[in-house]
């Protein structure tokens, strides 16, 4: 039995494929092999067989494309502006900060408050993250 792989990277199974295909082998086999290396949730039969067709049309990078996303509108001064209103106000809540910054959207300012200002709820007010084991027994 073959030592399995877990979360490869993707283009470390394309580029399996892309190695499989130049030998020659069949996309019905290649995704056997992944399978039994990779594990069930690797890739589906159907888009081995899209990446063999790419590979053999002469593709030869196995990264993706770059694309264009949407951009985001949080960035480190407006990181600093909502963190400034919290310190003005510690039992706001997320709909006073939407009215005081409208372009960002309720779930986006309630990630940035929670994740990039490790604010935590506290009853009605709001406090850092950093609490000892006393205050959380309070």
């Amino acid at each position: 039995m073959f030592k399995t792989i877990s979360d490869p990277a993707d283009c470390e199974v394309r580029s399996v494929i892309r190695f499989l295909n130049a030998k020659k082998v069949n996309p019905s086999e290649i995704h056997r092999q992944l399978v039994e290396i990779y594990g069930e949730n690797v890739m589906t039969d159907g888009m081995v067989r899209k990446w063999v067709r790419q590979f053999n049309d002469g593709r030869t990078n196995v990264h993706d494309k770059a694309r264009s996303g949407r951009p985001s509108v949080v960035n480190g001064g407006l990181v600093a502006k909502v963190n400034e209103k919290i310190r003005e106000n510690r039992r706001f809540t997320i709909g006073m900060i939407f009215d005081e910054f409208p372009q960002i959207s309720k779930i986006v300012l309630h990630e940035m408050v929670t994740n990039r200002l490790n604010y935590l709820k506290l009853c009605s007010r709001w406090g850092p993250k950093m609490l000892t084991d006393v205050h959380k027994t309070k």
